[in-house]
Order: C-alpha cells, then sequence, then structure tokens
C-alpha cells in the first residue's frame, strides 16, 4: 500500500462505517492535516501540519491532562501501535528508512530540552552535560535492544522540543539556523503519521478513547 493521504483517505472512506465513531474522528481529523502537509512547499508548514496530524490521532479528552503529561500520552499511544503493528510498519521506518536519520535527531543538542535550560541559566553546564550523557545512554539501550516503542518515543520527545519552538514564536519562519534539523524532523514526521493512521485504521476494535473536542451536534 502507498502510505499518502489520497490512499489512506480511499480507505478510510470503505471502512469509516465500520468504525468506532471516535476512531473515525481521530482518522478524520488526522488525513486533513496530512493532505495539507501534503500540499505544503515549505518544511516550517509542513512540520506544522504534520505535528498537528499526529496529534489529532493520539489526543485524547481534555479531563485526561490532569492526570499525564504530553510525553506521556503519545508514549503510551506510540508503544499501543507498536503491538497493535503486525505488518511492522513502524519497525521498519525506525531500523531500515530511517536508522541514521533517527541517531542525527538524537544526538542534536538544539532539540534537547535540557540545551535550553542551561542557555536560561536554570542548570549549570555539569548538569547539562550530565543530562545529555543519561539521555544518550538511554537512546542507545533502546536502539542496542532493537526496542521501537522507546526509540521512537524519544525521538518523537526531541521533536516535541522542536514543535514548542515553532509554535511559541521561539524560531524565525525559514530560519537558517534550524534549517538541518528541522529538514530531519519533518521528513522522518511524514513517514510517520501516514504510517499511524494506517495501523489505527486496521485496529478498530481497540479501544482509542474519547477524542478530544468531540463533534458537539446540534
Amino acid at each position: 500500500m502507498t502510505y499518502t493521504f489520497a490512499a489512506l483517505k480511499d480507505q478510510h472512506r470503505l471502512v469509516r462505517a465500520q468504525q468506532q465513531e471516535s476512531l473515525s474522528l481521530r482518522i478524520h481529523r488526522s488525513l486533513s492535516w496530512l493532505g495539507k502537509a501534503e500540499d505544503s512547499n515549505d518544511e516550517d508548514s509542513r512540520f506544522i501540519f504534520l505535528w498537528i496530524a499526529f496529534n489529532a490521532a493520539y489526543a485524547q479528552k481534555h479531563q485526561e491532562r490532569t492526570f499525564f503529561t504530553e510525553r506521556d500520552r503519545y508514549g503510551a499511544f506510540i508503544s499501543k501501535l507498536v503491538d497493535l503493528d503486525k505488518d511492522d510498519l513502524l519497525a521498519d521506518l525506525v531500523w531500515s528508512e530511517f536508522s541514521n536519520t533517527i541517531r542525527i535527531i538524537l544526538n542534536n543538542e538544539f532539540i534537547f530540552p535540557d540545551f535550553w535550560r542551561y542557555q536560561s541559566g536554570e542548570i549549570s553546564n555539569q548538569e547539562w552535560q550530565l543530562a545529555r550523557h543519561n539521555a544518550t545512554a538511554a537512546a542507545h539501550a533502546a536502539l542496542g535492544q532493537s526496542d521501537t516503542a522507546t526509540v521512537l518515543a524519544i525521538t518523537l520527545s526531541r521533536l516535541y522540543i522542536l514543535r514548542n519552538q515553532i509554535m511559541h514564536g521561539g524560531a524565525t519562519y525559514n530560519s537558517q539556523t534550524n534549517r538541518k534539523q528541522l529538514k530531519d524532523c519533518t521528513q522522518l514526521l511524514g513517514k510517520l503519521v501516514p504510517r499511524i493512521i494506517a495501523i489505527m485504521m486496521n485496529s478498530n476494535h481497540t479501544l482509542w478513547g474519547e477524542a478530544a473536542y468531540p463533534v458537539v451536534k446540534d
């Protein structure tokens, strides 16, 4: 199967009548943003639209925010997807197609949270270097154990920093200072999101929880 907006949209039309309403809504929303990302001509816009598509897939109703952080939620979501991924779509992405890119992302200090805490004076250089060492060790352990879920969760935590930089005005549009990490992260997310949608469509009997902002009917 081709993992594009058009192919996934066609598949969704065939199966949505048999899907749980909350699952169908998540997929419908995620596909709409994936389509917008594919139509975008610049990396900044594509990354933003792809992250919204990812968010639309995993987000649940707001009261759950009391108990879990954002990273907790998408970490649990990725773990569930890996368990449901009978065709190894995510494993192939991590260990074949994007293995080098993921290692580059994990080693990029500019999308590591404690680097920016050090830059703002919240922690010392020694604390930042220790945090980096521990994070690198955790990532390498997951890589060494071929732990797809953990590698993806750690990688997404790096993408989340880039997401915050852009969405909170901490980056300039089309800036040359963040081009490399933006390009790498956008390419990965562009292949990850369609596969997430495909796995969800093939897992109708799994409990996904209520979608955030359900449609209100008069």
